[in-house]
């Protein structure tokens, strides 16, 4: 171990259009782990809870995430993103959140069940300058443009 607050951390996410918040999460979670495993949700499960299928299908998703230095693993969830049940599956030490998730009921509840298996939940800084939602309005309102 190189010192560090955890052994195996795990970020999860949909990681389309990939930009500099997912790679802040990505490299603030490994800060404070050995073992980095990202899980990217599947283009079923994002259709599924977002009402819409991600621009970049899972496998490009996966193959960029398995790219960044910082990831020494990449899993596909394609069924269910809980924490809870992706630490049965694969336990780990730390789910890392961006801190927007702060104060949401769903997370506070996995993050003391968490506890009592003895892994964490820690929210790290959200990148406040970029999204995915903002990536695809600037690209609606410069399609716009160009038709004006």
């Amino acid at each position: 171990m190189d010192d560090k607050e955890y052994g195996t951390g795990l970020v999860m996410g949909v990681f389309d259009l990939f930009h500099v918040g997912h790679l802040n999460l990505i490299r603030r979670a490994k800060e404070h782990c050995d073992y980095l495993r990202v899980g990217v949700l599947s283009d079923e499960l994002v259709q599924k809870f977002k009402g819409h299928a991600p621009v970049i299908p899972q496998d490009e998703r996966m193959e960029i995430i398995r790219a960044v230095r910082y990831v020494d693993d990449v899993v596909l969830i394609d069924d269910n993103p809980s924490r809870l049940l992706e630490y049965s599956r694969r336990p780990f030490d730390c789910y890392f959140s961006g801190d927007d998730y702060i104060g949401n009921p769903y997370f506070e509840m996995e993050r003391e069940k968490l506890r009592e298996k003895g892994s964490d939940l820690v929210f790290l800084p959200y990148t406040q300058t970029t999204s995915t939602t903002k990536i695809v309005r600037r690209i609606q309102q410069v399609q716009e443009e160009r038709q004006k």
